[in-house]
């Protein structure tokens, strides 16, 4: 497991404990106060995107040394985790509101507004988490419509996960002021500064999923449908066996290779029984 999962978990599972949503987190000023800061500064990600271009100049070891040291303060502050679907269905029964809002990533790199976001609660009517989207640009966190906060029911925001994979997008759970969790992102490499961070320069802001991915090759017709759906590099076509096979030291366990898959010949395996991926993270 990760080391959240001890750190907030007491051994399971972080992101499904209830306490790590609670609105009396945000009693804290200091976390409302991020939150705040955070969604309303596209121009402050869009800084850090160049920053991180500066960063791959410089040499590896120094490079090492500064990735090593934002990891560890993105820890403390903001930092998220790969989700599959099943569990973002457990997560959609634990909380009471669900806020549909701007992507503040998509705003910082492409300029476009995309509601790939997701504001939880626990507390009714979003509690202190809708005051604070509240407090900010209305087109933040209105509707289409722009009449108020779009809020969705379990079973609205669960076939909007499931549009979303079909569109290559995989789940992410975010804190803000860690425990806290506050939001769950739908994220690809081109627009999402958190991916593009980890994965393309190599500076971990998320933890790879408690999963890997698996391929069965009696099922597998070798389509190569699922390839174009993960956003980790982790998938390969054997031209030999004309399969689909998993690398699984690049896996993060999203599951939204299955989509695609027709044959249902992809599965999910607890990470920790698999040796080439149990200790990375």
């Amino acid at each position: 497991m990760c080391e959240f999962c001890l750190q907030h978990g007491e051994g399971k599972k972080w992101y499904l404990q209830a306490k790590n949503y609670a609105d009396d987190l945000l009693s804290d000023l200091r976390r409302r106060e991020f939150i705040r800061d955070f969604l309303s500064d596209p121009a402050g990600l869009a800084a850090s995107v160049q920053r991180l271009e500066a960063l791959a100049r410089l040499p590896a070891f120094i490079r090492g040394l500064a990735s090593a040291l934002i990891t560890r303060q993105q820890k403390k502050i903001h930092f998220g985790q790969i989700v599959p679907l099943e569990e973002i269905r457990e997560i959609f029964g634990l909380v009471k509101t669900i806020v549909r809002v701007t992507c503040i990533c998509r705003q910082a790199s492409l300029g476009q507004e995309k509601r790939y976001c997701y504001g939880v609660s626990l507390a009714p009517d979003g509690g202190r988490f809708a005051e604070i989207l509240a407090g900010l640009d209305p087109s933040f966190a209105a509707g289409p419509d722009r009449q108020g906060l779009e809020v969705l029911s379990p079973a609205e925001a669960l076939a909007a996960f499931q549009a979303h994979e079909h569109e290559g997008l995989c789940h992410s759970v975010w804190t803000f002021h860690t425990p806290f969790i506050g939001g769950i992102c739908n994220c690809d490499r081109s627009g999402c500064l958190a991916l593009r961070c980890t994965v393309s320069h190599g500076v971990a802001v998320l933890f790879r999923g408690e999963y890997v991915a698996q391929v069965d090759p009696d099922r597998c017709l070798g389509c190569r449908e699922c390839l174009s759906l993960c956003q980790f590099g982790a998938l390969t076509y054997s031209a030999s066996w004309q399969k689909t096979v998993v690398d699984q030291r690049f896996c993060y366990g999203c599951g939204v290779c299955r989509a695609a898959c027709h044959q249902d010949a992809i599965a999910l395996l607890d990470r920790r029984t698999v040796p080439a991926a149990a200790r990375l993270w």
